[in-house]
């Protein structure tokens, strides 16, 4: 959790070449996952979120997912544990 910008957008480019630029949201969690960094391209430049919790844990229960869509992504930010997604609508 100690890098930055340069850091944080070195390690995107070694994993997901020419994605930092496409407006997704890179998300970082610390080992005991009391701690999110939040890296995003905000077209005229890079941003980063960053929260701690004073108590409890970010709950993780999404194995091997490297991409979560904007309803998991809110429910990993706030900790709620689904226990199951269902899709409304299939397009």
């Amino acid at each position: 959790m100690k890098n930055s910008f340069e850091g944080l957008s070195s390690i995107i480019e070694n994993l997901f070449p020419n994605e930092i630029f496409s407006g997704a949201f890179f998300i970082f969690l610390n080992r005991t996952r009391t701690h999110i960094k939040i890296f995003a391209w905000d077209n005229d430049g890079f941003i980063i979120l960053y929260k701690r919790l004073e108590k409890g844990t970010f709950k993780w229960k999404w194995n091997n997912i490297q991409t979560l869509d904007r309803r998991t992504f809110l429910m990993l930010f706030e900790g709620i544990i689904p226990k199951r997604l269902e899709q409304r609508y299939v397009r």
